[in-house]
């Protein structure tokens, strides 16, 4: 494997490791309504033989800042959904009004928040350990390389000097992610 193609492939694996550390941020709860905290919550719908994310099926919109109103597609499913919803750990109470299911969302306590907070550490921390396993991966092909005497000692220290630098760039956007979502949870 040649030495672009080592630092792109690490730099692409380090990009999608924030990418899905972002995406895991957008479902923590932050006190204010959005589709987000609840579109992927798999519900099992008896019917249908399988489970499904909730966003295939129902509409999800906010009409409040502070609610979420859930429109399933097949109103027969309605029950399942709030059992899903039950079910999840969102610590939102569901109410079945006809056809829709409401979600008011409360405001989050002081406690609430700071567990809030550990969680997006913890999910910060599983990035920050995709970012350390991509860079040992490429690390072992420059080794792997030098030993196959494929590139020089010098090529050598540069790549991982390249390597760590990617590292060190994609660690601090997580820390920089990590910052921007704790002010959101923790500003009442």
């Amino acid at each position: 494997m040649d030495q672009d193609t080592v630092i792109k492939e690490t730099d692409t694996t380090m990009t999608k490791g924030v990418e899905y550390m972002i995406h895991e941020f957008s479902a923590v709860r932050t006190g204010k309504a959005s589709p987000a905290l609840v579109e992927n919550i798999d519900v099992h719908i008896q019917a249908y033989g399988t489970s499904m994310k909730l966003k295939q099926l129902a509409l999800i919109t906010t009409p409040e800042p502070r609610l979420i109103l859930i429109q399933p597609h097949d109103p027969s499913t309605t029950q399942e959904i709030e059992r899903g919803i039950r079910e999840s750990k969102l610590g939102i109470n569901p109410s079945v009004d006809g056809k829709n299911i409401r979600l008011p969302i409360p405001e989050l306590s002081g406690e609430r928040r700071q567990d809030l907070v550990k969680m997006i550490k913890g999910m910060a921390e599983e990035a920050r350990v995709r970012m350390r396993s991509a860079r040992k991966h490429a690390m072992d092909i420059i080794k792997k390389s030098k030993a196959d005497s494929t590139i020089t000692e010098d090529q050598m220290h540069d790549l991982e000097a390249e390597i760590q630098k990617l590292t060190d760039k994609h660690v601090k956007e997580i820390d920089e992610h990590v910052a921007s979502k704790e002010t959101e949870i923790t500003t009442v």
